[in-house]
């Protein structure tokens, strides 16, 4: 299961998303390549706009963003948490979002 957790404040400080979706055999797995694609794009368009505005780590099967406070950042990173949770709603048993 890809486990995604998120702390705000007044913006989103950080989020983390860690684990695999399992939907399908590795290579063959939409649910992991969607999500892959949405926080790739996100983490890409806002480096684009402002390279200080987060910091991220990314390892096999983590990632880590935290947000310098920049409120581009944080329209760009509600709009990701945003298509993620429409993800989870239609795949609940290999996405779970948390607070």
């Amino acid at each position: 299961m890809i486990n995604i957790s998120y702390k705000k404040d007044i913006i989103i400080k950080e989020i983390k998303i860690s684990g695999h979706a399992n939907f399908a055999e590795f290579g063959k797995d939409i649910v992991c390549a969607a999500v892959s694609s949405i926080v790739t794009t996100t983490i890409n368009n806002i480096l684009s706009l402002d390279n200080k505005a987060i910091k991220y780590e990314d390892n096999d099967g983590y990632i880590l963003i935290t947000n310098e406070d920049n409120e581009m950042a944080d329209k760009l990173l509600n709009n990701m948490l945003s298509m993620l949770n429409e993800l989870a709603e239609d795949y609940p048993k290999n996405i779970k979002i948390g607070g």
